[in-house]
């Protein structure tokens, strides 16, 4: 896959704008120098360093924040700490060393998070050569700046390294002053280190331009008289015209200001530009020397060039790289006044099938006969000897390419425009006539998806470096789950807006770049490929994402508004598994990054941001998992229903088959069915009858248990028992892979069925990633909360506000310090009829008002660190869009809640009584009594004889139950789940105790869980309901239907 697409820097703007360009610079030339306010001519260009001429630490943190799954923003929270008595500010006037503030800035960090953070690697990598070096659009700028006679400087916020040697990875030849806050012992915005600056160039404030990142910096150099320009956020401009505003912020001081927002260090140069009147740009943009390892022979070159162009000219040729390109390497060509653009093959041995230039090149001259804006191409060479590969050239298109889907510095309309712009040309490339342009047999017809599955698991297990679980999942998962074709078109295959050229000042595509992948095949993999922005956050180091910005201010359509747009153009029916295809687009981008790194290894990845991709592939990876995630849960929501008064559940033996062990029994309640029939259909009740997939997976998840988390009992016992219990085990969290924990199991639930995109996107989303804790308040101190229509805390509406008041109790997880959700219930109507008085609101645990009175204990037990908590709830005010389902539909939301919430605890029941009877087993095999092992006692063999039978019989109810709640929902297994509800705490109570017995003395210590167990066996029959309203409704059910 070429090019800008998923790897290219965020930083840099894409070269086929350079016509446009031109332009502009022929419009600078000649042009006065402008002036300031005074009428003097500016003579220096002051620099800051991080952030202007190379990346800045917060670009870094958030980039090594992603690749270390750190939370969002906590490295610059860090920094800032402290103000200008924090380790950094400390570290920048060098009155500590390297090592000092590092071991201080990763105390703050670990306080922070509540684990170890590893700051020596962000530190690694912020002052990496990778990372640290200068823009290249800066270095022209700098170049052009001295050529015409002004002076340049460096003021830098610095610090020394390990070695004391100063942090600046820059050329010093290219400044005449260079201000360091290391050597000086003073910082930025400290006005002595500005004044510092000015005298070692010998000029006024006036005479000189000073660019920065930081505001607070721009700030102070503006009240001193420098004229400043903010890169990365906002600049401070001269205006000829009074601006009462800025006169506000800046009183008295000179120049009067106004903040133009740009972002990146092309428009900060632009803005230069038009401060000192003269262009800085004279080359291509985005372009550098071949790499060495990228060579290619120019002279053989420029005679295929000549005798295809027919050109006489004996002038040289100019040739360029592009920095993009991760895929076919691309070149800029100058020759006798042409513009060209080359894309080869690159050099070594290459993967089956990939790097398909012919197909290109083909594609590109069939579609711009039927109207799709391509670029011109001129010829395919596939004569290796020319150049060392085949290649193909074409004209050079000038325009616009946004690299940024957020588009920033247009208006929400222009916006929206160009969003719309972009889905009228894929739906003009999905309506190709293939017969008409002669592509019918440009790719196979039918199968699309299942073919694309298999070349990229192909030609991931052909990059593959490493085990990446997600990966590995999806490869099982995407085949068993594939939709039905239902179109036959043109697919582009890496359809997305950067791939794009607009025209400079209309919301019009120009042309359509990058068709490496294009084949024939299912439109919609198109459609969902180029919405890949909408789920990658802005801060994605490789390709900058939208998912956390604020659409509807943008202008820009969401997702869902962006297919049902391309569906009305078409005209076509939404189709249902859209969380399929974004799966799959996001799996390819998986394969597609491994496959980059890969070759980074090898040196023949062309863009130097190729290196990084591989801790991005397992990012990605994950994301593709969540959408087949999401995909599951409407699949079993939209199952069709049984009705289970018809329904036989008799099991019977089935076949021996190659699959089952000697001597292994499989039972299920279907015949022999293909794995992806099992999944869907039959009970499955043993290991050895599940699906080959599910079954490697069970066997994982086992030899995870035996091998890590049994094993650490010991030390978690030791920490749960210590003064650090209400923070979070650092081991836990190395071992957290499950993310099946209770209170939040059931909340994630509750937000996949219930709630709004825009609270799933806020509040699923980190729970399903593990980032975040919650808890739900339901159950209150003074009513019998077992009668969910006793709730008596209120929620009054007020305003755009509910305001929440109410006393509650034994609120699990309220208490573990990354709880950040409380699911809480209450009444909004006490007038309405019994069971639509109450609702369910979304309560930030940030919000003022809460108030932890005290943790309970369980038979003393705290259950530390998320415990169970008292709490008040006063005067809390949370938004109305909180709301979840809408006002009333509490008791709704909470019975839907309570079956998974239910079956979830059976089934760590199972769990504990499993553990309790191996344990059991161990302990009497190793005890004498009496004269002989205590295995041989009769009473021992017959409780364990029991253990078995009842954990047997309990199993088989709760996946009974499981299964009808899969293939008909939770309301027709309302039985089931309250049956098993009322047998599996008692059952665990039995087996642990027997267990317990089996120890002696030992059973009731800390030393072995099975005191803990059968504490949470016995609070089990009280929480989601106690064993009298199971029974309750057990018999009301027996009654109502059997008679």
């Amino acid at each position: 896959m070429c090019v800008r697409s998923c790897f290219q820097s965020p930083r840099l703007q894409w070269v086929w704008r350079t016509a446009f360009l031109k332009h502009t610079q022929r419009r600078h030339q000649g042009s006065h120098r402008w002036t300031h306010l005074g009428g003097s001519t500016y003579r220096a260009v002051i620099f800051d360093m991080g952030g202007v001429l190379i990346p800045s630490p917060g670009r870094v943190a958030a980039e090594w924040e992603v690749q270390n799954r750190i939370p969002s923003g906590t490295i610059l929270k860090a920094l800032m700490e402290g103000g200008e008595n924090g380790p950094w500010m400390r570290f920048m006037r060098a009155e500590i060393t390297a090592e000092g503030f590092l071991r201080e800035f990763g105390r703050l960090c670990s306080e922070m998070l509540k684990t170890s953070v590893p700051v020596d690697s962000f530190f690694s990598l912020l002052t990496s050569e990778r990372v640290a070096k200068q823009f290249p659009v800066m270095t022209e700028a700098i170049t052009q700046i001295r050529a015409k006679g002004l002076q340049t400087a460096v003021l830098s916020n610095n610090f020394y390294l390990p070695n004391q040697k100063s942090f600046l990875p820059l050329d010093r030849k290219q400044f005449d002053v260079i201000v360091e806050s290391c050597m000086e012992g003073i910082c930025k915005p400290d006005p002595r280190i500005y004044k510092l600056c000015l005298e070692q160039l010998g000029l006024q404030p006036s005479e000189s331009i000073f660019l920065d990142d930081l505001g607070t910096n721009l700030k102070e150099a503006a009240r001193l008289g420098i004229h400043t320009i903010k890169r990365q956020g906002f600049a401070v401009l001269p205006k000829l015209v009074s601006n009462s505003w800025a006169q506000a912020i800046y009183p008295p001081y000179p120049p009067k200001v106004v903040r133009l927002q740009v972002n990146d260090p092309e428009t900060a140069v632009k803005e230069l530009e038009a401060l000192l009147g003269f262009t800085l740009r004279v080359g291509v943009p985005n372009t550098r020397p071949v790499k060495k390892t990228m060579e290619i022979p120019k002279d053989s070159l420029q005679k295929y060039l000549k005798d295809l162009l027919g050109i006489q000219t004996t002038g040289p040729l100019e040739l360029l790289q592009f920095d993009h390109g991760q895929s076919n390497p691309t070149y800029y060509i100058r020759l006798a006044n042409r513009d060209l653009v080359l894309r080869k093959k690159p050099p070594g041995t290459l993967l089956p099938s990939a790097h398909a230039i012919e197909r290109e090149f083909r594609i590109m001259k069939a579609l711009a006969n039927a109207g799709v804006p391509v670029p011109n191409v001129l010829d395919l060479c596939e004569d290796s000897s020319v150049i060392g590969t085949p290649f193909y050239v074409m004209e050079y298109c000038p325009g616009l390419i946004y690299k940024d889907p957020s588009l920033p510095g247009l208006e929400p309309s222009h916006r929206r425009a160009i969003y719309t712009a972009m889905n009228t040309v894929l739906c003009k490339i999905h309506s190709v006539d293939l017969q008409a342009v002669g592509l019918e047999d440009y790719g196979k017809q039918g199968d699309y998806i299942p073919r694309q599955v298999r070349t990229w698991v192909k030609q991931y297990r052909a990059s593959e470096t490493s085990t990446i679980p997600a990966m590995e999942r999806l490869i099982e998962w995407l085949p068993l789950h594939l939709p039905r074709q239902q179109r036959t078109t043109v697919v582009h295959g890496d359809f997305r807006l950067d791939n794009l050229v607009f025209h400079p000042e209309e919301p019009e595509v120009l042309a359509v770049l990058d068709w490496e992948l294009s084949t024939l095949g299912d439109p919609l993999a198109d459609v969902a490929y180029s919405c890949l922005a909408h789920y990658l956050p802005s801060s994605f180091p490789v390709l900058r994402g939208i998912n956390d910005c604020d659409l509807t201010q943008l202008g820009i359509p969401a997702a869902e508004e962006y297919f049902r747009m391309y569906c009305l153009q078409m005209g076509l029916p939404p189709t249902e598994n859209w969380n399929f295809y974004m799966a799959f687009s996001f799996f390819r981008v998986a394969a597609i990054l491994q496959g980059v790194y890969k070759r980074s290894l090898t040196g023949q990845a062309s863009s130097t941001y190729a290196e990084q991709t591989g801790k991005l592939t397992e990012f990605v990876s994950n994301l593709a998992w969540d959408f087949a995630v999401k995909e599951g849960f409407r699949v079993f929501k939209e199952m069709p229903f049984t009705n289970p008064l018809t329904r036989s559940y008799h099991t019977w033996a089935r076949p021996q088959s190659q699959w089952c062990p000697t001597g292994s029994r499989s039972y299920s309640s279907v015949p022999e069915a293909s794995p992806a029939h099992t999944s869907r259909g039959g009970l499955v009740i043993s290991p050895e009858s599940l699906s080959p997939p599910v079954r490697e997976l069970y066997h994982r998840l086992k030899h995870f248990m035996e091998q890590r988390v049994y094993p650490a009992e010991p030390e978690l016992q030791s920490h749960q028992a210590s003064a650090a219990r209400w923070s979070p085990s650092p081991l836990i969290e190395d071992l957290k892979v499950c993310n099946c924990s209770a209170p939040d199991t059931g909340n994630m639930e509750l937000l996949v069925r219930y709630g709004t995109e825009a609270q799933k996107a806020r509040w699923l989303i980190p729970l399903l990633e593990g980032k975040a804790r919650s808890c739900f308040a339901m159950t209150e101190p003074q009513v019998a909360s077992s009668d969910a229509t006793n709730i008596e805390a209120s929620i009054r509406e007020e305003d755009s506000f509910y305001v929440i008041n109410g006393h509650k109790w034994w609120i699990t997880g309220i208490l573990d310090p990354r709880c950040q959700l409380c699911v809480f219930m209450g009444k909004t109507d006490p007038h309405a009829p019994r069971h639509r008085q109450q609702s369910v609101l979304l309560v930030p645990m940030d919000t003022p008002g809460i108030k932890i009175i005290r943790p309970l204990t369980v038979y003393g037990l705290e259950d530390a660190p998320g415990g169970h908590g008292e709490v008040r709830f006063e005067h809390v005010r949370v938004p109305k869009e909180n709301m979840v389902l809408g006002p009333g539909r509490g008791f709704e939301i909470a019975q839907g809640r309570l079956g998974p919430g239910r079956i979830h605890h059976c089934m760590r029941l199972i769990g504990f009584s499993e553990r309790a009877l191996a344990l059991m087993k161990a302990r009497v095999k190793s005890r004498l009594a009496f004269g002989k092992p205590l295995v041989e006692q009769g009473t021992v063999l017959a409780d364990i004889a029991q253990s078995r039978v009842e954990i047997e019989q309990a199993r088989l109810l709760v996946l009974r139950a499981a299964h009808l709640m899969d293939l008909a929902g939770n309301k027709a297994a309302a039985l089931d789940i309250a049956m098993i509800k009322m047998v599996a705490p008692s059952m665990a109570s039995r087996v642990i105790d027997r267990a317990i017995q089996a120890f002696g003395a030992a059973g009731l210590s800390s030393d072995y869980p099975l005191a803990q167990f059968f504490t949470w066996a016995r609070a089990l029959r009280f929480a989601d309901g106690p064993d009298e309203v199971h029974r309750a409704t057990v018999a009301k059910l027996e009654l109502k239907h059997r008679i």
